[in-house]
């Protein structure tokens, strides 16, 4: 069983995968969360991992940057190898006042400026949204350890460097849009055409209107946060025998 962008076997994914952009962050999440893991992909540095969280199976892999990029790993880990979860966990730009350095936004939506669902040719807008499962789940654990986070829309943008990116930002802010990403709208897109399920958790990694950001190295090995809370969500989805398809 192989794929253009994936070497695993049948069976070397969990039913759960945590999805961060970056394959270093994958490799430290399997490193330092899962026991017994072993590399399972690494097709392009793009780093997939299996071992277990408090006995329960999970994975880890990379998705790269941008929604082309997360549109193939996921739609190839929800159609060939049997994953039902796929929980995004990476780094979003602040949109709001209220929204500070280093909290949780947990995407219940997913704005975008992209193209992407045009390819299933619907008479209208597609408005990405998460599993109301991974979402109430994930929330339950936040609340419970008494991490700061938020709830609400984020942006999914193609356009890091964007021309007129203040007025954009400006834009969006108006529209009550917590923070702004890149892959969000691609993932929650695949999951509904595919009947699986998906969710979007992101630490505030710099602010879009103050200008406070983290460096690289904190953004890669020190949002244990989201890790933590995805982690859990697993664990939670698995006990309550979770893991077939949502309704297509």
């Amino acid at each position: 069983m192989s794929t253009p962008h994936n070497t695993a076997n049948l069976g070397d994914f969990a039913k759960t995968v945590l999805m961060p952009g970056d394959p270093l962050r994958a490799q430290f999440i399997a490193e330092n969360f899962l026991t017994d893991a072993r590399l399972v992909n690494n097709v392009r540095g793009i780093q997939g991992y299996t071992g277990t969280y408090r006995g329960i199976p999970v994975s880890v892999m990379a998705s790269g940057m941008g929604i082309p990029s997360v549109g193939i790993y996921a739609y190839e880990l929800y159609r060939f190898y049997g994953v039902e979860n796929i929980l995004r966990v990476g780094s979003a730009g602040a949109m709001q006042e209220s929204v500070h350095l280093r909290d949780l936004v947990f995407g219940m939506g997913a704005c975008t400026d992209s193209a992407f669902a045009s390819q299933f040719g619907l008479n209208g807008t597609f408005a990405p949204i998460a599993s109301w499962e991974l979402l109430s789940a994930a929330v339950d654990v936040a609340k419970a350890r008494g991490f700061r986070y938020h709830i609400g829309n984020l942006f999914s943008t193609d356009l890091f460097y964007a021309e007129r990116g203040e007025e954009v930002t400006a834009s969006w802010k108006k529209m009550g849009v917590l923070a702004a990403e890149m892959e969000a709208a691609g993932l929650y897109t695949i999951a509904a055409r595919t009947g699986k399920r998906a969710l979007a958790l992101c630490t505030i990694s710099d602010h879009m209107l103050t200008g406070e950001e983290t460096r690289p190295n904190e953004r890669q090995t020190t949002f244990t946060q989201m890790i933590e809370v995805a982690l859990e969500t697993a664990v939670r989805m698995e006990n309550a025998g979770a893991d077939g398809a949502a309704t297509p």
